[in-house]
């Protein structure tokens, strides 16, 4: 029943996923099959659901941009190389000493860039230019200002959220209503409104069920030597995404069933996340990490092996190639309604007002990663934030040693 859940979650954000980032929702849907499937088997997590995510599209989006999805499979093969390689090393005890202010601050500026990614399909317009989010942001809807208005396209975001948000306090009310995700219902309602009112929007379009896995993709004419710091950019995120949602996973199933002590193997979970991103490539799908929300409903669903995180996988399959046609009918203007919510819940107010009210120290950090994350690169971020929370480390334990009496 936990995978079934997880599934009906994830197919929504892995079609959203793959749409922003350029690769296609098939590429989206292949990774979450594939990557999900060899990484609950192979991983060092019983909890862990991968597939992607928000903050690996946040990557991807300038490298598609600038390489188109070919250079995807070169990039899948080399980072997928890089975290194996952190795994042999037994590097996951390092990743995993990451402060939590740094990681609070990461997850924030990632939760505002997933948000202003979908500013094109809220506005249903082409992407704007720009070198960061917020510039690609605040190009587009100049642009999207200089012709009419789609009311169509923000009318179904806003119903989506508004669907999302009604569901999600009837199943507080009503507990039977638990196992059905508040965004697999939106996705249904809006979308077999926007079909029967014959609504003009952008949809999905075609996705055949033979070409959700693009196997045998052709290497593509890209000088190597210009994909290695994207790629070592990706295995990086990769690892650090992956670890810090196995840590999540571990504390949730600990806080819910204290008894069983879950305790993932960091090394081995490297190990399983970059199979599972060669898997990935091989399939034509994108580089997949241990996504956060996905594994938190697995663990709230009641999952207790690894075994649910592959049968996740298994019925996200057996629904693409059973729904193909109706999936392709999916408005886009949906799925950004979707992912709009998704960075609701990731940046969380409640972490946010706990994040401020901690010490002066762990505020600096906290807004000095969100800001950095926000305006200068991801991998950046995480430096920039671990290097602030060092020197103001410092700084405190050189205040706090007792004064020599001469």
């Amino acid at each position: 029943m936990a995978g079934l859940t997880v599934s009906l979650v994830a197919l929504p954000l892995a079609l959203g996923f793959g749409v922003t980032s350029g690769a296609g929702a098939a590429s989206g849907i292949a990774t979450a099959v594939i990557a999900g499937l060899i990484a609950a088997i192979l991983g060092g997590s019983e909890f862990q659901v991968s597939g992607p995510t928000g903050a690996m599209t946040v990557i991807l989006i300038p490298i598609i941009a600038k390489w188109g999805t070919s250079a995807l499979f070169l990039l899948g093969l080399m980072a997928g190389v890089i975290i194996i390689a952190m795994g042999l090393a037994r590097l996951g005890r390092f990743v995993e000493k990451v402060p939590w202010s740094v990681m609070e601050g990461f997850t924030l500026g990632i939760a505002f860039i997933i948000a202003l990614q979908q500013v094109p399909l809220v506005l249903d317009v082409s992407r704007g230019d720009g070198e960061n989010p917020v510039a690609i942001a605040v190009s587009t809807v100049v642009s999207a200002m200089a012709s009419p208005l789609h009311v169509a396209a923000i009318a179904i975001v806003l119903t989506t959220l508004a669907i999302k948000i009604v569901w999600s306090l009837l199943r507080r009310r009503f507990h039977a209503l638990v196992w059905v995700p508040a965004s697999a219902v939106a996705i249904v309602t809006v979308s077999l409104a926007v079909f029967v009112f014959g609504i003009d929007t952008s949809v999905i379009g075609a996705l055949p069920a033979g070409d959700v896995f693009n196997w045998g993709t052709p290497i593509p004419d890209i000088n190597f030597g210009e994909l290695i710091l994207p790629a070592i950019s990706i295995a990086l995120l990769g690892a650090v995404e992956s670890l810090m949602a196995a840590r999540v996973a571990d504390a949730m199933a600990n806080h819910d069933r204290p008894a069983e002590h879950a305790r993932h193997r960091s090394n081995a979970e490297l190990i399983g996340q970059g199979l599972a991103t060669i898997g990935s490539a091989f399939a034509g799908g994108m580089p997949a990490t241990g996504a956060i929300a996905r594994t938190a409903v697995n663990v709230h669903a009641g999952a207790r092996t690894r075994f649910a995180s592959a049968i996740h996988a298994l019925v996200l399959l057996v629904l693409v190639f059973g729904l193909a046609p109706l999936v392709s009918a999916i408005p886009l203007a949906v799925l950004a309604g979707v992912l709009l919510g998704t960075s609701w819940r990731i940046a969380n107010p409640t972490s946010i007002r706990e994040a401020l009210q901690t010490t002066w120290s762990n505020r600096v950090v906290y807004v000095v990663t969100a800001v950095s994350v926000l305006f200068i690169d991801l991998i950046w971020g995480l430096v920039i934030g671990v290097v602030v929370y060092v020197l103001l480390e410092m700084v405190r334990r050189a205040r706090s040693k007792p004064s020599k009496k001469v």
